[in-house]
């Protein structure tokens, strides 16, 4: 029994035996592939009847599954184009009326202390 510490020493592991034999070991490449189904190819999901591809990171609709859905794609295209277009008119509008109600109350406020310094000076001359 040592004096200053244990002398822990595990076993050492066996050595591993050698790999399987199998036939797919003995195969070339693309087969082991082909067999295993390491070859996935493009991700594609359906929704609402709709196919999607995942190409160059992004989410692409197959060529052919947009047959009837292009004409609605586009008319909604466009009158999202007209809403927009009408949202501008609708804030530059809304810009116009801010500035003439500022301008107006400003006027006002002007008008109401010219008149507030004119009774003042009448008050005075009536003393």
């Amino acid at each position: 029994m040592p004096l200053f510490g244990s002398t822990f020493s595990p076993k050492k592991t066996p050595p591993r035996k050698c790999a399987s034999f199998s036939n797919l070991q003995l195969l070339d490449r693309s087969t082991r592939e082909i067999e295993l189904g390491l070859e996935y190819g493009t991700p594609t999901m359906n929704l609402a009847g709709q196919s999607l591809k995942f190409e160059n990171g992004q989410w692409v609709a197959d060529s052919g599954s947009f047959t009837g859905d292009r004409r609605e794609m586009q008319r909604l295209r466009k009158r999202n184009q007209q809403l927009e277009e009408e949202n501008n008119l609708l804030r530059l509008k809304v810009d116009v009326l801010l500035d003439m109600l500022s301008e107006t109350t400003a006027a006002s406020r002007l008008m109401e202390k010219e008149l507030e310094e004119l009774k003042s000076h009448s008050r005075r001359r009536k003393k």
